[in-house]
């Protein structure tokens, strides 16, 4: 129990950078005289870093373990957040963005697979629940601290606390990252896979894993875009005020992260194969419902359902991979669906922007059809390819 405890906060912790350089940047930029798109390029830098470690984490956990890498890799973070805290300048941020991504990489796959073989799936949607409430608090506490009268920087050096503060339990805890054996399940499934892991190399070659792969790019890059271009959509196409605009935003991420505390409830009499066909069928429901000429309210019902389709997905389909692919497998596979997830975040979304710098925002439904589409075929082609191994 205490072991899970460290992970949840791990989670919300790996949670808290995500949200903190936009809703500091309006002021950030300022104090630095950096140009407003320059947020982009740090994002961009973070983001690449974050694909080259998940990349890595396999051979890195492999030579150093679970704990040890969750442990450096927030301390790592911590450090990368102590260089936005003190730059004066925006180049710095570029610099401290190296560590921030290769922190977060190793961190995210390793805390991934691990709850993948060792716990039940509720706790994996509960832990990515997790994930959104640090996402929350992060402009929070900026917001807080600067309603005060402090500085931005003020709220960053909140947020390194936390996280050394962590590291510093994560150090004393060391040993119970041993002591956990594989859930029941696995162990009886494949107790002669835990001999030796996989090489990604080796994980590509697997019947399915390109289609799960897919299935992430799609998903991830879904879920940005939501995020991204929900607000623009209905203040250009239905004509919504900036206030309502931003009310979808913040209604998808409610949906998203209050579906995924829901989902851990229904892992509990609902196989997750299941969930993630029903969530990609109610994803698929709130995007035709969105392309239906309602205005806003069709439009505010639809971000709702989307919110909560979009739930279940990413952890349930996290928790399927090493019944899917075996224990040997399940670091690399989750190396490269980490990969796979932070590159459909980082670079269709803004491909999406520039196409409708052409069409008009007209395209945002149709593109979150295409990608809704993509999700449904490579969960459908991984389930045929891997029905011997999933129950």
């Amino acid at each position: 129990m205490t072991l899970l405890c460290i992970i949840y906060l791990s989670f919300i912790a790996l949670g808290l950078p995500d949200s903190l350089l936009g809703s500091a940047w309006p002021t950030m930029r300022l104090e630095m005289g950096a140009p407003l798109p320059m947020a982009g390029m740090v994002s961009m830098v973070c983001s690449g870093c974050t694909i080259l470690s998940s990349l890595m984490s396999t051979r890195v956990i492999r030579r150093f373990g679970t704990g040890r890498v969750t442990m450096f890799s927030t301390l790592m973070t911590a450090t990368a957040l102590m260089g936005y805290a003190l730059a004066p300048s925006p180049w710095v941020l570029v610099m401290a963005a190296i560590p921030l991504g290769l922190g977060g990489g190793s961190v995210d796959a390793a805390l991934n697979n691990y709850v993948a073989l060792h716990y039940e799936a509720r706790h994996m949607s509960w832990l990515h629940c997790s994930w959104g409430v640090g996402a929350m608090a992060g402009p929070m506490i900026l917001s807080a601290v600067m309603a005060s009268g402090g500085q931005w920087r003020m709220g960053y050096w909140i947020c390194i606390s936390v996280q050394l503060l962590l590291t510093l339990m994560m150090a004393l805890t060391l040993p119970l990252w041993q002591k956990q054996k594989p859930a029941a399940a696995l162990a009886q499934s494949a107790p002669a896979e835990n001999a030796a892991m996989m090489s990604n190399r080796e994980a590509l070659r697997l019947p399915g894993m390109m289609a799960v792969l897919i299935t992430f790019l799609c998903y991830c890059a879904f879920e940005s875009t939501m995020g991204l271009w929900t607000a623009s959509y209905a203040q250009q196409k239905l004509g919504a005020t900036p206030e309502q605009s931003a009310f979808l935003t913040s209604l998808f991420f409610a949906g998203l992260t209050l579906g995924r505390a829901l989902n851990g409830f229904l892992t509990m009499r609902l196989s997750s194969k299941f969930l993630i066909r029903a969530s990609i069928a109610i994803i698929l429901t709130g995007v035709l419902l969105m392309m239906l000429p309602l205005g806003y309210i069709g439009c505010l019902l639809a971000t709702g359902l989307i919110g909560l389709g979009c739930a279940p997905v990413y952890p349930c389909t996290i928790h399927e991979t090493p019944h899917r692919f075996g224990t040997a497998v399940s670091q690399a596979a989750t190396g490269l669906q980490m990969a796979f997830a932070y590159t459909g975040s980082t670079f269709l979304p803004p491909l999406m922007g520039l196409i409708s710098g052409a069409t008009g925002m007209d395209i945002l439904p149709w593109w979150l059809l295409t990608l809704g589409a993509g999700m449904l075929l490579g969960n459908e082609v991984v389930n045929r390819q891997t029905a011997g191994k999933n129950a």
